[in-house]
This record gives structure tokens, sequence and C-alpha cells, in this order.
């Protein structure tokens, strides 16, 4: 099964400095700190990296900063979808301008277009950039916008379309798309939680929030279900559950930029609308990550 992002993908945080500015210096630290800890890849200014708050100005230098600090030993994906189908094509044409190894595409939100514009709107952005590998995210919790089986399969025909990112929680729609859709395309978990048995299934890896904290033993637990070692990849899992959930107490990235900074990183805040981590939910990380002996 082919692996075109390699198993191991970190949604990345973008860091913040105390005035709430774009933390760059922070960011290229960060990238070898995760490529080091075995993140194959690094999604750029997704969910996870507050890109509705980022200015796209601040994510073209994000994406060059970060390509600088890590190019050649990892794979980086910009996150440049849009729910406005030709901004998306202008970001990605810049991404893939830039070198930059592939795209995460969100479903467009708000407009709550049908499937045939759904297709359109992948089909066009890849089009415009036949050269850049394209990666869907299926998110409909977040953009209200599901892609649905048969728009899927269509879209895994165009040919830089080559996987999606799929954070529906509908294993029969995994299951039901990995057994029509070509070998080369490929299938990621977009959650932690569902890593384990969407690759049972037939996922080849995961976007993953929880490998900032533990890149090593997500890394670990896919390739034990890929070596056909379940026990292993089921005990690595049973592990990181509290992690997995305490990462996702309140809307994400708030609880992972707070564990980071817990664990001396220092990456900044959140931008408004999002708010800082309350006590309760510093109190749960700080025991997680103690339990695992992350925190002492």
């Amino acid at each position: 099964m082919t692996l075109p992002f390699g198993r191991l993908i970190t949604a990345m945080v973008t860091p913040f400095d105390r005035s709430g500015a774009v933390n760059y210096d922070k960011a290229a630290r960060l990238a070898v700190h995760l490529v080091e800890q075995g993140s194959d890849a690094l999604v750029l200014c997704g969910t996870t990296g507050e890109s509705p708050t980022l200015t796209w100005d601040e994510e073209y230098e994000l994406f060059q900063v970060v390509k600088g600090a890590v190019g050649g030993k990892a794979k980086i994906l910009a996150g440049t979808g849009s729910n406005s189908t030709a901004e998306a094509i202008v970001a990605t044409q810049k991404a893939a301008a830039l070198g930059l190894d592939g795209s995460l595409q969100v479903t467009p939100y708000y407009n709550k277009p049908p499937q045939a514009g759904l297709y359109e709107h992948f089909r066009s952005v890849a089009l415009a950039t036949p050269e850049l590998p394209i990666l869907l995210y299926n998110i409909p919790g977040r953009t209200a916008c599901k892609i649905e089986l048969e728009t899927l399969v269509k879209l895994s025909e165009i040919p830089n379309i080559v996987g999606v990112k799929d954070s529906t929680a509908d294993l029969m729609l995994v299951s039901e798309l990995r057994r029509r859709v070509a070998n080369d395309f490929a299938v990621y978990s977009g959650d932690d939680i569902l890593t384990l048995p969407l690759t049972a299934i037939g996922a080849v890896g995961v976007v993953s929030v929880a490998s900032h904290l533990v890149g090593k033993d997500i890394q670990q637990m896919i390739g034990s279900v890929a070596g056909g070692d379940l026990p292993t990849a089921q005990a690595i899992h049973q592990k990181l559950v509290p992690l997995f959930r305490a990462l996702f107490v309140t809307t994400n990235p708030i609880p992972v930029k707070a564990a980071l900074n817990l664990l001396g990183w220092d990456v900044g805040g959140v931008r408004l609308p999002l708010v800082e981590a309350d006590e309760q939910v510093l109190a749960l990380l700080r025991q997680v990550l103690t339990d695992l002996s992350l925190l002492f």
C-alpha cells in the first residue's frame, strides 16, 4: 500500500510569542523536534495550526521557515484549503511554487455545497496544481459538510489527489472506501483515538495531534499493525487512550498547546475566538503527562 506522506503526519501547532505574533524561530525548532520524534511529515496551518486566524502572509512565511528547517528530512503539507475555490487555488499554487510536498484540502465550510460542488471544487484545485500531491480532509464535525463515498471514489481517480484524512468516525465509510479505491489512494486517520481501528481496516497512518508528545509511540503502534503484531499495537493504544481523550477535552488546539507549554516548549497561547485552557483542563493534562512519565 502506498505511503505518500509516510505513516505519521503531525498536524503542527503554530507557536505564538507573548504579543500573539507567530514565533517563527520556535516553529522551526518544534518542527525539527517533531521529526526527531518520529514524524514522517508535518501539516502546517491546518486545524491544529489555527489556520482560521492566520493571515495568508503568515502562512506563506511559516511554510518557508519550516521547509528551511526540515526540508529533505520530512515532507511538508500546506493547509491551503478554503471555502472559496478561487482562494484555495491561489493558495495552493503558491504552496507548490515554494516546493512543498503536498497540500491538505479541507472540505469547504459554511457554504454546504452538494456533492457535485465538492467534486468540482477539489477537481479544480487539483487540476490547477497537477504537480502537487493533494490530501483531502473530510471533517464534517467542523465544516458541516461530508464528502460522501461515491464522491471520494470519483475524486480518487484524479492523479494528484493521493488520499484522504478521514475525521468522520465512520468506519463503514472507510471500509467501503478502502474496498473500492486503488491501493495507491491512501487513507489516514484524522483522529488519534481511531488510529488503531482505522489502520486495522486499511488506513496507512494518522494525521496526529498527540504526536507532539508521543510521536515514537504512535509510530511504533502503526508499524506494529503493519507488521502483524496486533497485541503490541493494542498495548500502546491502551496506554495512550487517556492522552488522546485529554487532548480533545475542549477545542483543539487548546489542550495540546497547553501540554506543550507544561513541558517547557513555550509555544504561546491561542488566538481569539479560542481561549486558554482553564485550571480543570490544566490539572487533567498534568495528571496524564505525569502518568506517561512525560512530566516530572
